[in-house]
């Protein structure tokens, strides 16, 4: 098994070092920078296959970071931030970060975070065409949905807000981007067109729709398609 890169950007020291004892111990190879300069050269040096960036960084905003780091790195990059607020959240995940949780964070949902995020970048080759989601199936190549032998008829406009979330499957997706990748830039703030076809898709591919297993709300920033 391939020893994952993780670089963790993050100005408290206390923080770094829980961090890097928490991620040895699962087997992760740790670097650490705590500031958003050195973080950006670490990543520039060795790229990692993870990168946890703190957004309240001593010399620029970690916002900066992120975005000087999506000019040319793909992997994921979660934020781990003191800032709870919905408008922070949105615009970290808008300007391409995969996930974001909250100070004070549990270390098994940063762990399970993180096994998410690796998982996705790794498992979908440009070959792939049937994606399995638990219960469900799908194949790209002939446009069909089952779950478990039941075949599963979706409207197009489910069937690409649903492909949509495939391709980002385990990262959370905001209502501004998925409403602009589904409907196109000029709806994208209709937030009722989402839980309008988001409670349809539910209704057609959850067991029980009222406790989704596939397709999570992510409260006032958007949605999750679970990844396992």
């Amino acid at each position: 098994m391939t020893e994952h890169h993780i670089l963790v950007i993050e100005d408290e020291t206390p923080i770094r070092r829980f961090l890097r004892a928490s991620l040895q111990s699962e087997g992760y190879r740790v670097d650490e920078a705590a500031s958003g300069d050195e973080g950006l050269k670490l990543a520039i040096r060795q790229p990692p296959d993870v990168v946890i960036l703190d957004l309240g960084l001593p010399d620029m905003d970690g916002q900066d970071v992120l975005q000087r780091l999506r000019e040319w790195y793909t992997a994921p990059i979660i934020i781990l931030s003191a800032r709870d607020q919905e408008p922070q959240k949105i615009k970290a995940l808008d300007l391409g970060a995969d996930d974001y949780i909250t100070k004070p964070f549990g270390v098994g949902e940063l762990l399970a975070r993180l096994r998410t995020a690796l998982r996705h970048s790794h498992r979908v080759g440009p070959e792939e065409t049937t994606v399995v989601l638990g219960d469900l199936r799908i194949d790209l190549a002939a446009r069909l949905v089952h779950r478990g032998e039941e075949e599963v008829h979706l409207t197009p406009l489910e069937y690409k807000l649903f492909t949509t979330m495939i391709k980002h499957a385990g990262k959370v997706l905001t209502h501004r981007f998925l409403l602009r990748e589904v409907w196109g830039p000029l709806d994208s703030q209709e937030n009722h067109y989402l839980r309008v076809f988001v409670a349809s898709l539910r209704r057609k591919l959850e067991a029980d729709p009222a406790r989704p297993r596939h397709i999570l709300t992510e409260q006032g920033v958007g949605y999750r398609l679970a990844s396992e």
